[in-house]
């Protein structure tokens, strides 16, 4: 009997045990449903209407409708450009800089400093230098006047995009080398050590060695670069408006001018197709992490 009562004390205490971590996790659980699944439905409802008005079910004609206005072809073109151009330079070139700081430099610290800095910078701050610099009667251009060229309206022209991706590589490359510094050292350094022994040359350390335990680091990074790619919206939009010169025209502005027009079920349609291409493009982020880590532990 004493055992069998100690069972049932055991697990009675493992259902109350259970039912706290269940209640602990509801107001999060509840809050997630009542503040992105529902209103997801909501806009998959929208996507499938004529107007919130008469609410007629027109089945993929608002797809095919957003899948050929021009202003949402420009504003995905541009959009994947930047994220195609930004965000490898936003990995490489912090992953270049960690190994190069991880040989040990100098000013390491400082430098290290220099480039965490932008991150405590506000944004209004942000535009208001890159206003400065590159307005047409900004500093970029006096300099240039000075040796005889003419100046350049550069956030109006097909440069403006490049200036973006310099301003986004600015602010994220900082962060971006402290996740690989802390990739750097779960490298173990026996494995390095060894390999050396046997006369492994460096392009095989990297590759075989360093690399295969960077592969996590590797995806966080890409990852938050991705997220961070579509938050340049917002220096974008203060730099130049609602609508912005060709080049500088994202998804966010088609979202936001579709918004202030009260056209819910266009920007319903265009904010599913969004979401899948992000689903698409996460997932195969995902798979090729775990290629990559199924890789790593064979």
């Amino acid at each position: 009997m004493g055992i069998k009562e100690n069972k049932e004390k055991g697990m009675a205490r493992k259902k109350k045990k259970r039912f706290w971590h269940y209640a602990y996790i509801l107001p999060s659980f509840l809050g997630i449903i009542v503040f992105f699944l529902l209103p997801f439905c909501v806009v998959i409802y929208y996507s499938f209407i004529n107007n919130p008005v008469q609410k007629q079910f027109v089945g993929l004609d608002n797809f095919v409708l957003v899948l050929k206005n021009e202003a949402f072809l420009l504003a995905l073109k541009n959009t994947v450009t930047f994220v195609f151009i930004a965000v490898p330079l936003a990995v490489i070139i912090p992953l270049i800089l960690a190994l190069l700081f991880e040989q040990g430099v100098f000013f390491k610290s400082q430098l290290r400093s220099a480039l965490l800095s932008p991150m405590m910078v506000p944004v209004a701050s942000v535009v208001l230098v890159w206003r400065v610099l590159f307005d047409s009667h900004g500093v970029l251009n006096q300099v240039i006047n000075i040796f005889g060229f003419t100046s350049v309206d550069w956030l109006k022209s097909d440069s403006g995009l490049w200036i973006m991706v310099v301003l986004f590589l600015w602010k994220n490359v900082g962060y971006n080398m402290i996740i690989f510094f802390a990739g750097l050292g779960s490298v173990p350094k026996e494995c390095i050590e060894v390999a050396k022994i046997e006369g492994a040359s460096k392009k095989t350390l990297f590759f075989k060695i360093t690399m295969r335990y960077l592969s996590p680091s590797l995806f966080f990074a890409t990852l938050i670069s991705l997220i961070n790619s579509f938050k340049i919206f917002r220096e974008v939009y203060i730099l130049t408006g609602d609508y912005p010169y060709e080049a500088l025209y994202l998804l966010q502005h088609f979202m936001n001018n579709t918004f202030r027009s009260l056209d819910y079920q266009k920007m319903s349609t265009a904010a599913i197709i969004i979401s899948f291409l992000m689903i698409v493009v996460i997932g195969l982020l995902f798979i090729i992490e775990h290629m990559l880590g199924r890789h790593m532990e064979e």
